[in-house]
């Protein structure tokens, strides 16, 4: 039987780890990415022993260390909260999803703090080789930390290795490597980091592009300008790439997310993907209103990037709600009812056992086990409950993707007038270089909104609702950790600038 909830206290619960997701990746990006570029000024700094590449590294080594700070203590906040928020999904599912945590933890965030201290303050205590190894450490554990999250995070998108245990009502690891090498995983993990060091990239533009506007420490600028550019450059391509495989990977698995990112609704023959558009927010699976108040559509991509095939079928959202026979498509509607079926049959075989008729229980378990692929679904009330907001995920892809096409032209023209050594003159370049930072985590922030938004209603892809992944607490209770957490993230995020601010305006020169 479905247990009641109070979904007001869910969707604050939503809210509340939405919140802290969100402060949290305004810091890491930056974190994964600037470790390397930090690494790689380092390495011309021992190789040339140039007092200006390290002092150039220094500066950035500062801005580094100011946002890793405040980037730790927001993760730390977010892990916390699968266990107070979260606790059915923590019980039910912790045998898989802290796993790598765990690993995060012992091996990759031990090696960040290991060598952490040594690379800030081993200037003229220990060798340069070893200060420089020190540095490569700290962004290979960075880099190794966001690997195991990464992994976990696949995992809820896209659920291999696993296994459900109806004695424990747990689902349970079967295979580790399955989890750790899934291909939802990798490509996860290459489109993440290498956003990130496009995101590293932007904020060195930004800030050298500040200095250069305005005449000061105009070698160390542009020194930092071609570095980044040329990195910024191959990662943003990159991006562009693995953003294509992404996509791909998620027609196979989660249909629905991509239907709602394109603002599918009815399934088509060589669909044409959607450049620009404005959401009819009034639009549902049930009613026959217009999807878009305007769209410019782009004949068959969408098929393309779906299927690889230009004339291929697209399903949309009517058809993964109520289903399509022609398509061989089981609906929502049809999942949830074999879902309720398990449902039952798992309660049956319980109460069966706990009376100790092993005879009718083995019936009750064969049952169930016919059916437990849509066990999930068995929770949701009705069939459009599987529809995620559409506006919001469709908004928030096509932002990504707008920047993302932007970023490569930046890089070049970066890269173009200093090799000229014209950047100096080029005031406008400069002027809109200086917001470049921002525009970059609006990027990457929308990114991380249609992998979760358009997941919804799912904890679990297919596997457990957020409903059922919930903490029994009052709304009340929920609430007044939102604001606390409002608050304490807001006065974190304006130290960090306020500090950040102050150490640009005092730049290398000073220790």
């Amino acid at each position: 039987m479905i247990e009641n909830f109070d979904l007001t206290m869910v969707n604050w619960a939503r809210a509340q780890f939405a919140l802290t997701a969100m402060y949290h990746w305004l810091f890491v990006p930056l974190t994964l990415g600037l470790s390397w570029l930090v690494a790689f000024y380092h390495t011309i700094y021992v190789k040339t022993g140039s007092e200006e590449w390290k002092r150039l590294t220094k500066f950035w080594m500062k801005l580094f260390g100011v946002n890793f700070a405040i980037g730790v203590a927001t993760g730390i906040i977010m892990e916390f909260e699968f266990g107070t928020n979260w606790s059915n999904y923590s019980w039910m599912v912790g045998d898989i999803f802290g796993a790598p945590l765990a690993i995060e933890g012992i091996i990759a965030f031990f090696l960040e703090a290991t060598f952490f201290a040594v690379m800030f303050f081993g200037w003229n205590r220990v060798s340069k080789k070893f200060h420089l190894f020190s540095t490569w450490m700290v962004a290979v554990g960075s880099n190794m930390s966001a690997v195991w999250i990464l992994v976990a995070n696949a995992w809820m998108q896209y659920p291999v290795g696993q296994a459900f245990n109806p004695d424990t009502a747990r689902f349970e690891m079967q295979n580790f490597f399955e989890v750790a090498f899934s291909p939802y995983a990798v490509s996860k993990f290459t489109h993440t980091t290498s956003s990130s060091m496009l995101v590293a990239a932007l904020f060195i533009l930004s800030i050298s592009s500040w200095f250069l506007l305005r005449g000061r420490h105009v070698i160390m600028a542009k020194r930092s300008i071609v570095v980044a550019s040329v990195f910024g450059l191959v990662a943003s391509i990159f991006v562009v790439f693995n953003g294509d495989e992404s996509a791909y990977q998620i027609a196979e698995v989660q249909p629905m997310k991509l239907a709602a990112f394109e603002g599918l609704w009815d399934g088509e023959n060589s669909a044409g993907l959607v450049a620009l558009g404005i959401v009819n927010r009034d639009k549902r699976v049930d009613n026959e209103e217009e999807p878009f108040e305007f769209e410019f559509r782009i004949p068959g991509l969408l098929s393309l990037m779906a299927n690889r095939s230009f004339g291929s079928f697209v399903p949309g959202i009517k058809d993964l709600v109520y289903g399509n026979e022609e398509y061989n498509i089981v609906g929502a509607a049809q999942k949830m009812e074999r879902g309720k079926v398990a449902i039952s049959n798992l309660d049956a075989y319980k109460q069966a056992l706990k009376s100790g008729d092993q005879a009718t229980a083995d019936i009750h378990l064969a049952t169930f086990n016919e059916h437990k692929e849509f066990l999930g679904y068995g929770f949701l009330e009705k069939p459009e409950d599987t529809v995620p907001p559409v506006a919001l995920s469709f908004n928030a892809f096509h932002i990504m993707v707008a920047l993302g096409s932007l970023f490569p032209l930046v890089f070049f023209a970066y890269l173009y007038f200093s090799l000229k050594g014209t950047l100096e003159n080029k005031k406008l370049l400069l002027g809109g270089g200086t917001v470049l930072y921002i525009l970059g985590l609006v990027a990457s922030q929308a990114g991380w909104v249609v992998a979760e938004v358009g997941r919804q209603p799912w904890a679990i892809q297919g596997l457990l609702p957020v409903t059922v992944a919930r903490t029994n607490l009052t709304t009340g209770t929920v609430q007044t950790t939102f604001y606390m957490f409002l608050i304490l993230f807001t006065l974190l995020l304006l130290a960090e600038i306020s500090i950040m601010a102050k150490q640009v305006s005092i730049g290398p020169e000073e220790d």
